[in-house]
């Protein structure tokens, strides 16, 4: 009975969502082909819809969407081992928390573009560039909530360690790592959109290929549709991806609680 109720509930609310965004499309639609907003500041849904499917059919984004999806996907990796190296090595290392947080809340406190510029001069244009663009917008937010999660580890869990005689690898592994990895999921979800965003926004400063340059294009031909559309593509690749990092959660999760 109660869970006929909650999937009714929720098959309610999916009909809901739908609804609401099929009647926030027919008033941007509405409202572009009546000419009340001019087509060069807002798109006609249909219009977006078809600059979709001509993307796909001339076939030229899936070059500029492998570019931006390998650049995004070296330096998230990157990020995601330092991130969580340097987390875990900050809090479970006496003393070296309180010797480095200060610089790194200083590097975490300067303008990410403010570096592009030098970064380009250092490294160049091409996918060395992008990378450590997408470094620096993810490595900070990662590195920051391991050191939380970890903190939040239960003392009686670590007492129980302590009681079994764990090494510091057990403990770490058993004990610390399930403890602090909703937390870490949570950093790695939060920049893996961020990150997608620096890759994108390395391409439109300077780049021959990816979506952003694709954007730019786009936008300097005041071409608004395709601008959407492109929008639209990199939406639905960054819902994927954080789609992609939920299931290895409950994955990793479900293994932890298992063993």
């Amino acid at each position: 009975m109660g869970d006929g109720t909650s999937n009714r509930y929720s098959s309610g609310i999916v009909i809901g969502q739908v609804a609401l965004l099929l009647l926030v499309l027919g008033i941007i639609e509405y409202l572009v082909r009546a000419g009340i907003v001019g087509s060069l500041y807002l798109s006609a849904p249909t219009e977006v819809i078809h600059e979709i499917i001509k993307l796909f059919a001339d076939g030229d984004v899936f070059h500029h969407l492998s570019v931006t999806l390998r650049e995004f996907a070296a330096g998230y990796a990157l990020s995601a081992v330092a991130g969580i190296g340097t987390g875990m090595l900050l809090v479970l290392v006496p003393k070296a928390e309180m010797f480095f947080k200060p610089f790194l809340s200083a590097l975490l406190a300067i303008p990410k573009v403010t570096i592009i510029p030098l970064l380009m001069l250092w490294l160049g244009i091409g996918l060395s560039n992008k990378v450590a663009i997408v470094f620096l917008f993810c490595f900070f937010t990662i590195a920051f909530n391991t050191i939380t999660g970890i903190k939040q580890t239960a003392e009686n869990h670590l007492k129980v360690a302590r009681v079994f005689e764990a090494s510091k690898v057990q403990t770490i592994i058993k004990v610390i790592l399930p403890s602090a990895a909703p937390t870490i999921f949570v950093a790695l979800r939060l920049s893996a959109a961020t990150g997608l965003v620096g890759a994108l926004f390395g391409e439109m400063i300077a780049s021959k290929d990816g979506l952003g340059n694709l954007l730019v294009q786009a936008t300097s031909l005041y071409n608004t549709a395709q601008a959407f559309a492109i929008i639209t593509v990199v939406t639905i690749v960054s819902v994927l991806i954080i789609a992609v990092i939920d299931l290895l959660e409950k994955r990793v999760v479900l293994r932890w609680k298992s063993s």
